[in-house]
């Protein structure tokens, strides 16, 4: 029996006795609060965010105004031209750009896996339209593509669309923090600037 059998045997050992797991009472919901894509820009906007509303079609030129010139990183599945930009070269979550490298960069533009509505968060799970998380953290700027459709009411129905086995990161307006006396500063441990593009 090596080392981790033994863990596993104690554990089961200690919980011989405990009763089952009960039953636990569904996540309470919010009311039905109507416009859900009207919602989510609002409370995204209550964070210092900024959001500007496209067609598919007006997409390209959207993001390019946003980025105004500035470099900008995109991710290898991002699906979308950003003349410009370099393509994150990471085939694993420690690879591609290192952090300085990204740190030379003024922006970010990514995609999302889900938009709540109640809370203005925006969730990556990091898939390729998404890239790693070094490049949705470190450039000061971050484009978020949101498409309408991924706007759900709030945390339990974003959770259900969320693999728990990948990393996730959750994006409430820009990087903040403050202090006991409520001082607000910006781009602590994150993009300083969040600019949602939202499709649909």
């Amino acid at each position: 029996m090596n080392a981790r059998d033994e863990i596993l045997a104690r554990v089961r050992s200690a919980l011989a006795d405990v009763s089952p797991a009960v039953d636990v009472p569904s996540a309470p919901r919010v009311p039905d609060r109507g416009d859900l894509v009207a919602l989510f820009v609002e409370r995204v906007e209550d964070y210092r965010a900024t959001v500007t509303r496209c067609t598919a079609e007006e997409l390209a030129s959207v993001v390019a105004g946003v980025l105004d010139g500035a470099s900008a990183v995109v991710p290898p599945g991002l699906g979308l031209e950003v003349p410009g930009a370099v393509v994150d070269p990471s085939t694993g979550p420690h690879d591609g750009f290192s952090a300085a490298e990204l740190d030379g960069l003024d922006a970010v533009v990514t995609r999302c896996r889900v938009g709540i509505a109640e809370t203005g968060t925006i969730v990556l799970d990091h898939l390729p339209d998404q890239g790693r998380r070094a490049i949705s953290l470190v450039p000061d700027l971050h484009v978020c593509i949101v498409e309408a459709s991924q706007v759900v009411a709030d945390v339990p129905d974003a959770i259900a669309l969320l693999d728990p086995a990948r990393a996730l990161t959750w994006i409430s307006g820009p990087s903040a923090t403050s202090d006991i006396e409520l001082d607000r500063v910006e781009g602590v441990h994150g993009p300083r600037t969040l600019h949602v593009v939202l499709v649909g």
